[in-house]
């Protein structure tokens, strides 16, 4: 992997995001919908790229004290690579410059490389939602402090 870029992105790089999370999800978010989330209240996004093209993203919203992380990924192939960490970082340092304290986020039962990651950066579990997801699978409810994530 060559050098990872983190910006910031906002209505603009919506097209992007969303090819992004098409990448990542089989149901990925729509243009429209990503372009409202970041120009609402608290919304905001960030673009990994390495000097080829885009490699990941991060979603969240925010509403100090407590953020959320909406949705996050990394394009397969290049996963477990630092990529997830290192959005997850460039974020929680975000947040905290804007006076959040704490990151909430959802994962599937069933990522267990996620909920590993997220674990890693001193993310505990609250609860579950179950059959969250439109597969049937569960959620689990996470939450850290903002100063745990960082890195």
């Amino acid at each position: 992997m060559t050098r990872l870029a983190i910006a910031r992105a906002g209505t603009a790089e919506a097209s992007r995001l969303a090819a992004l999370h098409r990448a990542c999800f089989a149901e990925g978010w729509d243009t429209p919908s990503i372009a409202r989330l970041i120009s609402g209240p608290g919304g905001f996004a960030l673009i990994a790229s390495d000097r080829r093209r885009d490699v990941g993203f991060a979603l969240l919203q925010c509403v100090p004290p407590e953020s959320e992380l909406l949705s996050i990924g990394v394009v397969p192939g290049l996963r477990r690579a630092g990529i997830g960490q290192a959005l997850l970082a460039r974020a929680a340092g975000d947040l905290l410059a804007v006076g959040a304290e704490t990151m909430f986020l959802d994962v599937a039962a069933d990522n267990q490389p996620a909920i590993a990651l997220y674990r890693a950066r001193g993310f505990g579990d609250m609860s579950r939602r179950a059959r969250y997801y439109s597969n049937g699978v569960d959620a689990i409810v996470m939450r850290a402090a903002l100063t745990d994530i960082v890195v």
